[in-house]
């Protein structure tokens, strides 16, 4: 049998083979892509999505940046050149952005550091003033916030969010330089209304909302709910997220706060899929430290026909839920590896939630459930979606998870789906070996030119 980095080996020949197979169909010149002298491949920042690979292969295919010519390329280290190289976010000219080291969003243009207290500014927030005006003693529990202090916090909030939101436009490639822990720390990477973007190799950390809201309406003792996803993905089509981290750390949720009772939540999504978004694939990153992990479909009426997203070879190891909580769209769960474990005191709750009339396949999975848990909170559902598939393991036993979830609970997970899952590069029919295999596949800093 093969060795672990053999196998590795011989999986980045045949992605750049394919790759570079794509280039050619795309109708793409040999000058789009540099080659490595040493192994003839395609190099990192020029790599398109493999032909099938996942919805995101659908149609004209992921080919984010690789057209761009040499004056669109470009290698940055520092907020400031990250704006500058995205530009407009309406500007479709094909670039490539390297990230080089690690980006560290809350920094203003010459580079210095910034904290919460920054972004309050001139605004009159103060998070003290904010808990006297809407204690639900006496403010009550029946509406949102509103007047001065709630004003303030979203003036804040949206200070903050000036600084730390990245607009990506379309046909765009954000990959991370090997070797360098390449990523952006603080801050969310905004994906809307584009089309044709590739994300890889980068670790996300850190995004923090500074001025979370409180929803005294939210559930039956109220929620602090924050603003910002590490990626997010709003009315986005072809995208391609490949070989990232994301992670909470270092502020871990059990750092947080309570306020009124409930948790001072300042991390929102990792990476959610919302608004429309379309033919998405979500392949080898890391998923950990995290609560509220994936996200597909905004509410249960967002886009009918949409929001069709392959999951596939990720780890999903400390997190809570939405792992992920899908509605309405066509969702393919393949070949991911689930620890449900809690680690960093991070309990899971469920993994894969199928509500809204999703049509989840969830097939040739791994779960680690540990001593005492139950299989049954594997899977959670609104009693209108639907999840089939088979091959997957529990602690490499095969289980029926839809079968064991609906004999322990009253909203049953429907069984059957409306569509057969064709793109399905990369599948492996069996999932027994998927901890060791993606322990050293997936995620950022796995990948090299």
């Amino acid at each position: 049998m093969a060795s672990p980095s053999h196998r590795r080996s011989l999986r980045t020949r045949r992605t750049v083979l394919v790759s570079t197979a794509a280039v050619a169909a795309a109708g793409l010149g040999a000058a789009v892509f540099a080659m490595n002298a040493n192994a003839g491949a395609v190099d990192l920042a020029h790599q398109v999505l493999p032909a099938k690979d996942g919805w995101a292969a659908s149609g004209t295919g992921t080919t984010g940046g690789a057209q761009a010519d040499s004056a669109h390329v470009f290698t940055v280290s520092t907020r400031a050149q990250l704006v500058k190289a995205l530009g407009s976010a309406t500007n479709s000219t094909a670039k490539i952005i390297q990230i080089k080291g690690t980006i560290d969003a809350n920094t203003n243009d010459a580079g210095k550091k910034l904290t919460c207290a920054d972004y309050t500014a001139g605004t009159g927030y103060s998070l003290a003033a904010y808990l006297k005006a809407y204690d639900p003693a006496t403010y009550g529990r029946s509406k949102l916030p509103s007047g001065t202090q709630e004003k303030a916090r979203a003036a804040a909030q949206a200070a903050q969010a000036k600084n730390i939101v990245f607009k990506v436009p379309a046909n765009t490639t954000l990959v991370g330089v090997p070797g360098t822990n390449a990523g952006i720390t603080g801050g969310s990477l905004q994906a809307k209304s584009v089309d044709n973007v590739i994300i890889r190799n980068l670790t996300f950390s850190a995004t923090e909302d500074c001025f979370p809201q409180w929803d005294p309406t939210d559930g039956s003792t109220g929620n602090w709910n924050s603003a910002y996803d590490s990626v997010t993905l709003r009315g986005a089509t072809h995208v391609w997220a490949d070989h990232n981290t994301f992670t909470d750390a270092p502020h871990l949720d059990s750092a947080n706060p309570k306020y009124y009772g409930r948790e001072y939540q300042i991390h929102d999504g990792a990476l959610d899929i919302t608004n429309g978004s379309d033919l998405v694939t979500v392949e080898r990153n890391q998923f950990t430290n995290h609560d509220k992990t994936m996200l597909i479909g905004s509410s249960d009426t967002d886009s009918v026909g949409k929001l069709r997203v392959s999951i596939h070879h990720n780890v999903w190891k400390g997190i809570v839920q939405r792992a992920p909580l899908a509605r309405i769209g066509q969702i393919h769960i393949y070949n991911n590896y689930f620890d449900t474990t809690t680690i960093n005191g991070y309990a899971p709750l469920y993994t894969v939630n199928s509500r809204a009339k999703a049509q989840v396949v969830a097939e040739f999975n791994a779960w680690k459930l540990p001593s005492g848990g139950k299989a049954a909170k594997l899977l959670s559902g609104d009693g209108t979606g639907s999840v089939a598939g088979t091959g997957n393991l529990v602690n490499g036993t095969a289980t029926d998870l839809v079968a064991v979830y609906n004999a322990a609970n009253s909203k049953k997970l429907k069984t059957t789906v409306n569509w057969k899952p064709a793109l399905t590069a990369g599948l492996q029919t069996t999932a027994k070996n998927l901890a060791t295999e993606l322990a050293g596949t997936a995620g950022a800093g796995v990948l090299t030119k």
